[in-house]
């Protein structure tokens, strides 16, 4: 059984920069896809980034491209958020995605098999 532990997260000022680090554990983890989703509260879960675990391809959502970067460190089996210039609209819930298999929808959260528990981002002003 892989697990999905995600660390970085805290208390940021507008403006300021936080990396998350999802780390694997477990089994080998050789997934199709990794991805980030956020919550906000009273929100539904959304994209942010995800990556083809092989390379290949890398999607953002629109709200946090140019800001944030998704990168991996195969060697360390983790899975990285850069995330830089932040403003309030990036506080939520923070939580890393795998996807086993093939997936043509890469930005939907119900295609991704196992979870991270989340980490909590917040910036104030």
């Amino acid at each position: 059984q892989v697990q999905l532990v995600e660390s970085g997260g805290g208390l940021v000022q507008t403006g300021g920069s936080l990396r998350l680090s999802c780390t694997a554990s477990g089994r080998t983890l050789s997934p199709y896809a990794m991805g980030w989703f956020r919550q906000a509260p009273g929100k539904e879960r959304e994209f942010v980034a995800a990556m083809r675990y092989s390379g290949g391809w890398i999607a953002y959502a629109d709200s946090v491209r140019g800001r944030f970067t998704i990168s991996r460190d195969n060697a360390k089996n983790t899975m990285y958020l850069e995330m830089n210039n932040l403003s309030s609209e990036d506080t939520a819930v923070y939580y890393c995605a795998a996807k086993r298999s093939f997936t043509t929808t890469p930005r939907v959260a119900r295609e991704y098999d196992v979870w991270g528990q989340g980490t909590q981002v917040t910036v104030s002003s």
